[in-house]
């Protein structure tokens, strides 16, 4: 390390043409046997010096510093050769839908909404929040549909085909 500490003294001292070998010399240090100890030590001195001088060191350990690890190449799966599913899968349940992507099966004209996804087996709600008049939709668990269909049995508003 008094090679590094040599060579930060005579980057203090040297004019602006002359730090360009000094800071070679310092990335060959950096680069070398010894490439961890040295980043840290610099590290360490560049917290005492001026301005300037951090610069110069942030010079040196930006290149002086490993290349970063790439992950491993991810291998395709492989296709299988069954026979694919005429319907599609269900849409993962943290997706987003959007009003295309779901059928309305219950209109009542007062504000409540029963919305189905066409894909899946999702099902959601919209009703107008009382404090603020704007409809919300929110996605209503097996137990709740359960119940709002055992409520609204017999109900005029159900869409037809729902």
């Amino acid at each position: 390390m008094e090679a590094v500490i040599t060579l930060i003294d005579a980057l203090r001292t040297a004019s602006h043409d002359a730090r360009s070998s000094i800071k070679d010399e310092l990335v060959a240090l950096a680069k070398g046997d010894q490439s961890s100890e040295v980043r840290e030590h610099l590290e360490n001195m560049k917290r005492g010096e001026l301005l300037e001088i951090q610069w110069e060191i942030d010079d040196v350990l930006d290149e002086s510093a490993p290349p970063p690890i790439e992950p491993p190449p991810v291998e395709p799966e492989p296709e299988s050769e069954e026979p694919a599913d005429e319907t599609p899968e269900a849409p993962d349940q943290q997706e987003r839908l959007t009003a295309a992507d779901l059928d309305m099966v219950y209109d009542d004209p007062r504000g409540f909404m029963l919305h189905k996804s066409k894909v899946g087996d999702r099902w959601f709600a919209t009703q107008v929040d009382p404090s603020t008049g704007m409809p919300q939709t929110f996605e209503l668990q097996a137990q709740e549909i359960e119940q709002l269909k055992a409520q609204l049995q017999g109900s005029p508003y159900w869409r037809l085909g729902s």
